[in-house]
């Protein structure tokens, strides 16, 4: 900051680290994988664990320095100060940790802790603020309305959970510039129209939903001009987030997504899955996209709407229409029990290479969510190869 040295400190234990991730790959129970989060060096992920005796378990963060908590260390703290530096590592049962809660069920959604078991979850005032200062988004919210009513789940039913097409963000947003056009005295034909659609909206993405494209440009025109629709989660207002604006705003937001649309589409009367696309046009990391060629059409949506099943679309350079690259990639559901049972699916195809059969022979699958069996056992496998061959003879 201007002429002031800013500092910053990590954790720096490689060995232990690498130590820690590769053998939380090869145990079994929890009384084993416990035992092994008391190495700490994970500074990076939470942590779900599930094992064959119906354990469940939720670790919200690892290696955790302790601090003075009359700090607010979201801010740059004097680091002249001895007072502001870490004062040793907190014991993992110091840690939010949730292990069988009584809901039957875990989510974590990159969110707060004390929303991922519903009434079950941890407590805020049990722990230091700075262990969690995590916010609730839409993707938490929609997770514990859907597993707070399951019942006789299955490996099939929690593929349908993940895919359900409610979106709640808008559920707080679509109301909001109900009430503001109610307000507009002289409101565009263009506007009254898009309004129209809202009304018989159930906020529910689907491929040929014409509410799903006004209502994400509506929402990034929110986010973008009047500020985070994060800030009207009640969880979040009550730590403090909050979001003034007014109705010319909301209004102003709702014109701009419709000039937008016309813009780039000639209409703002477009399907999403006209707008929304996969593409795979190569196997480089930084992928090329392009308009004018083949593209799938993509009924899911953006996870920053609460869609568990996260379509991250954007606009890229030289494209007008939305390709998906980020959200859901590779995806599993997993049941355990006597043997493992599994379902996958990946964004595109396994292979990198466009010659291959592999490439994006998923494609397809992805845009519907259709999953396959995984070839856990090495039977499965055999029974599935396509050649086999020994590494170094051809």
């Amino acid at each position: 900051m201007d002429d002031k040295w800013v500092a910053t400190k990590i954790n720096w234990d490689p060995v232990n680290a690498l130590i820690q991730s590769f053998t939380r790959t090869k145990l079994s129970d929890y009384t084993a994988f416990r035992e092994m989060m008391d190495i700490r060096t994970n500074s990076s992920n939470n942590t779900v664990f599930a094992d064959a005796s119906g354990n469940i378990a939720y670790f919200h963060g690892n290696f955790i320095p302790k601090r003075d908590p009359s700090f607010d260390f979201s801010r740059p703290v004097d680091g002249s100060d001895p007072a502001t530096d870490w004062q040793g590592l907190h014991e993992v049962e110091e840690s939010i940790v949730v292990l069988n809660p009584r809901s039957g069920w875990i989510q974590n959604c990159n969110s707060t802790p004390f929303t991922s078991a519903g009434p079950f979850s941890p407590k805020k005032e049990d722990y230091p603020y700075y262990m969690a200062p995590d916010a609730e988004n839409y993707r938490g919210i929609h997770a514990v309305g859907l597993l707070s009513e399951v019942k006789d789940l299955t490996l099939e039913k929690l593929i349908t959970l993940g895919y359900d097409p409610y979106l709640p963000a808008f559920e707080r947003l679509i109301p909001i510039l109900l009430k503001a056009y109610e307000e507009e005295e002289n409101p565009s034909d263009n506007l009254t129209a898009a309004i129209a659609v809202f009304r018989d909206w159930d906020y529910q993405t689907g491929e040929e939903s014409v509410a799903m494209t006004l209502a994400h440009f509506f929402g990034m025109s929110f986010n973008r001009n009047i500020g985070n629709s994060d800030a009207l989660i009640p969880f979040n207002q009550e730590n403090g987030k909050t979001l003034k604006y007014d109705t010319s705003e909301v209004i102003a937001a709702m014109e701009a997504a419709i000039v937008q649309l016309e813009e780039d589409f000639g209409t703002w009367n477009i399907p999403w899955g006209d707008v929304n696309r996969f593409q795979r046009l190569s196997g480089a990391i930084d992928l090329p996209f392009d308009d004018n060629k083949a593209s799938l059409p993509i009924g899911l949506a953006s996870g920053r709407w609460g869609a568990l099943a996260s379509f991250g679309a954007t606009a890229k350079e030289n494209t007008k229409k939305l390709y998906g690259s980020s959200g859901n990639s590779f995806v599993a559901a997993v049941e355990f029990g006597d043997k493992v049972r599994a379902k996958s699916l990946l964004a595109g195809g396994q292979n990198a290479n466009p010659k291959s059969l592999h490439f994006d022979d998923q494609a397809e699958m992805y845009a519907n969510g259709t999953f396959k069996e995984v070839a856990y056992y090495r039977e499965d496998v055999e029974k599935r190869a396509e050649e086999t061959y020994h590494p170094g003879s051809r």
